[in-house]
């Protein structure tokens, strides 16, 4: 005995498919969401640099106390040109660095600025674009603007 089975298909009138409405608010809330992530990416991508500044500072402090030790003294004349210059002294030359660093962006205010004081002590001065940084100095100097950037600076141990 086999028994055939029917199968009735119902074809709806009804469209199938969003409104508007729907879509308007799918677009908006996508926009939003863009908004937020955009402002966020920003935001890591300034404190990648401000790392990236104290860490360049950092490693010149580094090379200039290695340069004392082996000198006598800190160098007298203001840092060569970044990229393509190193810190060396001595007869004959000893390299304490092979590169002087360039700050990421590399534009004013944004660049080392090595400043040797009459005492025989040094500092380092670099502008970062956090304002909040937790290690920025506490009284901000020039030419940072203390509205778009704020200083940071190192010194001699």
């Amino acid at each position: 005995m086999t028994t055939i089975l029917n199968f009735k298909f119902q074809i709806s009138n009804s469209k199938r498919g969003f409104t508007l409405i729907e879509l308007l608010i799918v677009v908006s809330i996508i926009g939003v969401l863009a908004t937020l992530l955009m402002t966020n990416f920003i935001g890591i991508r300034q404190r990648a640099r401000d790392a990236q500044r104290k860490g360049d500072l950092k490693q010149i402090q580094s090379s200039l106390e290695l340069y004392r030790a082996d000198q006598g003294s800190y160098p007298a004349s203001p840092l060569a040109a970044c990229g393509v210059s190193k810190l060396e002294g001595g007869n004959p030359p000893v390299t304490y660095m092979q590169k002087i660093p360039c700050d990421p962006l590399n534009v004013a205010p944004y660049a080392y600025t090595y400043l040797l004081n009459g005492d025989g002590t040094y500092s380092i001065h670099s502008c970062l674009e956090n304002v909040s940084d937790s290690q920025k100095d506490a009284v901000n100097s020039s030419p940072c603007d203390g509205t778009n950037n704020w200083s940071f600076t190192v010194q001699n141990p």
